[in-house]
């Protein structure tokens, strides 16, 4: 029986590769904490999580002083009682973003030690359903963009190989964005997966309006039309709506996920693992959304979340957002439009520590033993 005796905390500040923006925000800096624990026999597992814009300084915080001392001495394979006992430890935080975010970077680190110890990568150790899936882009789909840009880059990227784009809504009217989506649909034809999202940016009768409109060109899914804690008003819209709704990347419980799905308020989940807190509770999410018969379609993280999604049986997209370039030996494996697990033991990403150490913050560094 193994158990951690030493955990190293570091917090990354990597900016975007190109302009972000969407309905509500722009996407200026990914705040990244990487966590590598190491076992009684040697063993080292890492994993991360990330912000967008703030709020990395207080994950660290809360792992510093609360979550890293209770790590020390936990059994490597109790997975679920690790989870459990770290939970209830900062309940009174819980549920929430930050505590989810800190909790996912232990998980991680828990996950990836385990499949190395064990010598299989992730996909395999959670199920091997699948050995590669659909890959989409993002990158080129930002609200900012002039139509001509969007229509450029979803022609490209179809050129590549990629088999769908997603474009972000939110103009002040609704024709704009369906002048924008025509001309994209236009250029890359009918059999190209077009998905939209309107970052909860739009109001009930603006999102059904909307999504009228939008009908007619085939969409795959309108993600976040809504504010995310309301179920209710996404329950009117994806029975009025015409257009698949998507939901996930700002939910951070298994409950909150059961409660979409038990009201019909999703049609594809997009669990996000940082934000759900870690594979652990993410592996629950996935196993609950295909008891509803609901695709699984992750949010951001490409570099993990193929191997997630390849793992369960409903996974059905990996989304194309390159952000881990600047601090990884090797990037996801991308081959006629379906992007591919890794083989190695583990979670599948192999970290560049001495970039690491370059574009890290030097405040936040702790390492607890």
């Amino acid at each position: 029986m193994a158990r951690i005796v030493r955990a190293e905390l570091a917090l990354v500040d990597l900016k975007p590769m190109t302009q972000r923006t969407d309905a509500i925000q722009s996407f200026v800096s990914q705040e990244t904490p990487i966590l590598t624990l190491t076992d009684d026999e040697g063993y080292s597992g890492t994993g991360y999580s990330y912000t967008i814009g703030s709020g990395g300084s207080s994950i660290v915080a809360l792992l510093r002083h609360h979550l890293l001392p209770r790590v020390i001495g936990m059994d490597t394979e109790t997975l679920e009682a690790n989870w459990r006992s770290l939970l209830f430890g900062m309940h009174a935080l819980a549920v929430g973003p930050v505590s989810s975010l800190a909790l996912a970077a232990i998980d991680t680190a828990f996950w990836d030690l385990r499949c190395i110890r064990a010598g299989v990568p992730l996909h395999r150790a959670i199920g091997g359903a699948h050995d590669r899936l659909p890959v989409y882009t993002t990158e080129g789909g930002w609200l900012h963009l002039p139509a001509d840009d969007l229509v450029e880059d979803a022609v490209r990227m179809r050129d590549r190989g990629f088999r769908g784009a997603k474009l972000k809504i939110g103009k002040p009217h609704r024709m704009e964005d369906y002048e924008r989506l025509r001309a994209v649909r236009a250029a890359v034809g009918d059999t190209f997966e077009l998905m939209v999202d309107a970052n909860q940016g739009l109001r009930l009768d603006d999102a059904e309006r909307r999504s009228r409109a939008l009908g007619e060109l085939d969409l795959a899914w309108i993600e976040e039309p809504l504010p995310a804690d309301d179920i209710g008003a996404h329950a009117r819209l994806a029975a009025a709506s015409p257009v698949p709704i998507a939901i996930g990347e700002s939910l951070y419980s298994l409950s909150q996920f059961k409660d979409y799905l038990h009201a019909g308020a999703c049609s594809v989940v997009q669990v996000d693992v940082a934000r759900i807190g870690g594979i652990t509770p993410w592996l629950k999410v996935a196993h609950l959304a295909e008891a509803y018969n609901v695709p699984v379609a992750p949010h951001f993280l490409m570099e993990l979340h193929v191997a997630l999604a390849c793992g369960v049986p409903n996974g059905q997209w990996v989304e194309y957002i390159p952000q881990l370039e600047s601090i990884t030996t090797t990037q996801l494996e991308v081959r006629d439009g379906y992007a591919y697990p890794s083989g190695r033991p583990g979670i599948g990403i192999d970290w560049d520590w001495d970039a690491i150490g370059v574009k890290q913050q030097p405040e936040p560094l702790v390492s607890v033993s």
